[in-house]
């Protein structure tokens, strides 16, 4: 799966600025992205789920909110989660289904009585529970991919449906993100589905769908954007030096010699407000020292390396 690598300077930017400040500094735009994203396939999830699961339910956006992705896993047993993949990056849409919620869908799969509440979910969920909430999340990738304008490249099918233990160890990476939280509800039952999407992915969609559209509050966003980045921030470079125990650290000499690693020099970090930018190669033109920026941190993947490395 390749990684979301910024292809153009707005697109740089956009991840420059998330990288330093946690979000991209437009929330109203992200908002209104991610509630159109959803509320276009809501009417075709609608039909689908009275199709092919015969729920006769309502489903409708009640809120849209900024979070970070590494925050959105429910809390507790009963719930149910699915990630689903694209072209641009591993986490396009994250997609959660509370215990009441489940339960409804159940519920009516099975004939129960559509004038009785359920009581929600709080174990393990069954492996028929499980295909249950899998098929819904497939109703939504569908609709999504079917309604939506193709900048997410999302690839279906959608994964099966993780609960418990799974949905807890799940290693979702972490960025800023916006979340719509939909209401499922029947006669006497109503539970929650949320959909999150990376914020720089909506915006990329956002300005895709509306090319030359530059309304009084496109004007002001740019006008802001521009005085961001007229911001000054102090840079700094650092490379890998060298593996030691603690034992060898307590030891060293005034004057001591430490040798760089071998792939020290291509292994600079660029960082700026104790932010990881970008990974550089160290160089020297004429008189000065230099660094190239050769990608953007993937602080994920630094992870993964660390813990291979043991480091």
């Amino acid at each position: 799966m390749k990684s979301a690598v910024p292809s153009s300077p707005a697109e740089m930017r956009a991840y420059i600025i998330e990288r330093l400040t946690g979000e991209t500094g437009e929330p109203d735009r992200v908002t209104d992205a991610a509630r159109t994203i959803v509320e276009k396939a809501a009417p075709e999830v609608r039909q689908m789920l009275k199709k092919e699961l015969t729920l006769d339910v309502t489903l409708d956006v009640t809120g849209v909110e900024l979070v970070r992705i590494a925050d959105v896993k429910p809390d507790g047993d009963g719930h149910a989660m699915t990630v689903i993949v694209s072209g641009v990056g591993p986490d396009a849409v994250v997609m959660t289904m509370d215990a009441e919620a489940i339960a409804l869908a159940v519920s009516a799969l099975f004939g129960g009585d559509p004038g009785i509440a359920v009581a929600p979910i709080r174990r393990q969920l069954s492996p028929t529970e499980t295909v249950v909430a899998s098929r819904i999340f497939e109703q939504f990738a569908t609709a999504l991919i079917r309604t939506g304008d193709g900048h997410f490249e999302l690839l279906a099918p959608a994964p099966k449906a993780i609960s418990g233990d799974d949905m807890r160890k799940y290693p979702l990476k972490d960025g800023a993100g916006a979340r719509v939280t939909l209401s499922l509800a029947g006669s006497a039952a109503s539970g929650i589905i949320q959909l999150t999407m990376p914020q720089r992915l909506l915006l990329k969609g956002s300005a895709a769908a509306s090319p030359g559209n530059s309304g009084p509050g496109d004007i002001w966003r740019q006008r802001f954007g521009e005085e961001v980045m007229r911001s000054g921030v102090e840079l700094q470079a650092t490379m890998p030096l060298a593996r030691m125990t603690l034992g060898d650290v307590a030891s060293l000499q005034v004057g001591q010699l430490i040798e760089f690693q071998a792939d020290a020099q291509s292994q600079a970090k660029l960082s700026a407000r104790q932010k990881t930018l970008f990974v550089c190669e160290f160089g020297k033109l004429g008189q000065n020292y230099t660094v190239r920026v050769r990608h953007p941190f993937d602080a994920g993947q630094d992870l993964m390396e660390g813990l291979v490395a043991g480091r």
